[in-house]
């Protein structure tokens, strides 16, 4: 149950981590699976992949579809190149046959055999996949469901009953701070006189050398930065059919010439903070590469927060920007482990609102505050996002999810600063906070978690 900085940040491709990363983590696995069956060889013809709950409401705007199909054909999330999507799209549309390592060419129409349920979702999570692999004569023979419970996390239902008491197992864990709250974490610092980075990267050097974890977060934030500058540079109209308009890139330039002439607002910062996280989000939307942080629909609130640190704090430099990213890792591994980050379960509060705690937390961290101040840092953050519902129109990734990501970023720094004020005692643990988004998402309706069923999904009046 320990969870990896590298699980919470993991480089892929948009526009989903829970729709599109974690269906394509999802087929690979079930392939693995196929390949230790007996006898598969000789009987299978054909595959299918049954799309359930938010997978299938929101699926096309997402590509889901698609991904499936990518996986089916070898595609890795972090290994695909964007621009190489279409002509395997094109190419299996043509062709209905897929030759999976270990099989027998298979017959898959990706029209008919990606089937969208739009019934119930199943019962152990909103997010299910059911493949099945068929004979020669359309006969059974194998079945399994695997579910996407976000941020590119997949289980299966035996491993989701095994980690739900994650309290319990963590502290079971072999690393040296094995924290499954806030709570333990701040008193585990104390104890040790150890930040909560140094506690992180403790705990990551259990099974990797420092150097190795060093260049695997030098990585992350490179794949980040340049996704920022990719979308700064990106122009035109997004994919999906809501011509929406990409705007990260005029903007900048206004700030450029802005910044020339020796008369900007104080609040210009903010718009720098939006930009950031803009550009990464409407990248997302066009399904280039982005990193989850800790999922694709907010992946833009901690590159935003860790360019305006890198930008605009006196100081900055690389060892701030692990500290950031080891820091922002230690909440989201809480957040995740207690209740949720996934839209699909507990709305955007899971998604926007943990990725504006983990960005607090790490920028306070990376501006010299105490453990307190990180923690309290995170929960202001926290606490001014619950009960944000998931409600994307047309099930796409761009409304109201880019101009979220960019208010995430400046909530997050907001809430760093007013953390670095106090002395971190505060009213509302973090822990609290969390079991409150826990619960809020349990009690809120299902049309409002990731389905374009309810909220501003069906309230936009088409022009």
């Amino acid at each position: 149950m320990f969870i990896s900085v590298f699980d919470i940040f993991k480089i892929g491709i948009g526009p989903s981590s829970s729709h599109t990363v974690g269906p394509m983590v999802a087929v690979r696995r079930y392939l693995d699976r196929l390949a230790d069956l007996p006898q598969v060889e000789a009987r299978a013809r054909r595959i299918t992949v049954t799309l359930h709950g938010s997978l299938a409401f929101t699926g096309k705007g997402h590509a889901t579809d698609h991904a499936v199909c990518l996986g089916l054909m070898g595609a890795t999330p972090d290994t695909l190149d964007p621009d190489a999507v279409a002509p395997m799209l094109e190419k299996l549309a043509l062709e209905k046959k897929l030759n999976p390592d270990g099989l027998p060419p298979l017959d898959f129409d990706p029209e008919t055999d990606v089937i969208f349920d739009y019934g119930p979702p199943l019962d152990a999570h909103s997010n299910g996949m059911t493949f099945r692999l068929l004979g020669v004569d359309g006969e059974m023979i194998d079945e399994f469901v695997y579910y996407s419970i976000g941020g590119g996390f997949v289980v299966t239902e035996a491993e989701m009953r095994n980690t739900r008491n994650a309290r319990d197992e963590l502290k079971n864990q072999d690393v040296p701070y094995p924290f499954a709250s806030a709570k333990q974490m701040l008193e585990m610092g104390k104890r040790a006189g150890c930040s909560i980075a140094e506690m992180k990267l403790a705990n990551e050097c259990a099974e990797a050398s420092p150097e190795e974890v060093n260049a695997g977060l030098d990585r992350v934030w490179s794949a980040m930065d340049a996704c920022i500058n990719r979308g700064i540079s990106g122009h035109g109209i997004l994919p999906g059919g809501l011509k929406v308009k990409r705007r990260a890139g005029e903007i900048y330039q206004k700030l450029i010439r802005e910044g020339r002439t020796n008369q900007p607002y104080e609040h210009t910062v903010m718009d720098w903070l939006g930009v950031y996280a803009m550009a990464v989000n409407e990248e997302n939307a066009s399904g280039g590469r982005v990193v989850t942080a800790p999922t694709n629909g907010a992946a833009g609130v901690i590159p935003a927060v860790t360019r305006y640190y890198l930008d605009h704090c006196p100081h900055a430099d690389q060892e701030g920007i692990r500290t950031f990213l080891l820091t922002a890792a230690a909440i989201g591994g809480i957040i995740k482990a207690n209740a949720s980050i996934s839209g699909a379960e507990v709305g955007c509060q899971g998604e926007v609102g943990s990725a504006s705690a983990m960005a607090a937390a790490g920028l306070c961290a990376a501006l010299g505050g105490s453990n307190e101040q990180v923690e309290n840092a995170a929960e202001i953050a926290l606490e001014h996002h619950l009960g944000m519902t998931c409600d994307p129109v047309g099930g796409l990734v761009q409304v109201p999810c880019i101009e979220r990501n960019a208010l995430g970023a400046v909530k997050a720094v907001t809430a760093a600063s007013l953390a670095l004020r106090g002395d971190g005692s505060h009213f509302v643990p973090l822990d609290g906070c969390i079991e409150t988004m826990r619960q809020t998402g349990i009690d809120m309706g299902d049309k409002y978690k990731e389905t374009s069923t309810g909220g501003l999904a069906v309230n936009v009046v088409e022009c």
